[in-house]
């Protein structure tokens, strides 16, 4: 005979000031554009410093291979971010141009918040890469009046 199962008792959990489902739907999208902001953002740092940026660069920086940077460019010029052609410079539109300036002051903002709650300059650098591309508008704004007050 089988030993007897005990049944689980269900407590009920206080309810979430944001439905579940939401927050993973944010989360999926946020994951999704970090990419695109990854790439223009080491476009606009390649272009800066080494007058253009090409995809063995890219690769490179980004610690993927060119096999990877082919499909993510694709996906990025089908979505007007970058111009590209084989064998060639790869270079930021408009769109891409003003996506990349928004993720370096958002990165800049999240930076400076971290280093005024005393984390250290590297520690806020590497934190900083992955909160900028999760932290809300409203959140980011609070960053940044809470630094001006300082």
């Amino acid at each position: 005979m089988p030993p007897a199962v005990q049944k689980k008792s269900r407590v009920a959990l206080p309810l979430a000031a944001v439905p579940p489902a939401e927050s993973f739907r944010r989360s999926r999208r946020d994951r999704a554009n970090e990419i695109t902001q990854d790439y223009v953002e080491a476009i606009a740092d390649l272009s800066a410093s080494l007058g253009e940026a090409r995809v063995t660069d890219l690769a490179r920086r980004l610690g993927v291979t060119h096999v990877t940077v082919n499909r993510t460019l694709a996906r990025l010029q089908a979505g007007g971010f970058v111009s590209t052609k084989p064998y060639c410079a790869i270079f930021l539109t408009d769109t891409g141009r003003t996506l990349a300036d928004e993720c370096k002051q958002r990165h800049g903002t999240v930076v400076t918040f971290l280093r005024s709650l005393g984390v250290s300059a590297q520690v806020a650098e590497l934190d900083a890469e992955g909160i900028e591309h999760h932290v809300s508008p409203e959140t980011l704004a609070a960053f940044e009046r809470l630094i001006k007050k300082l």
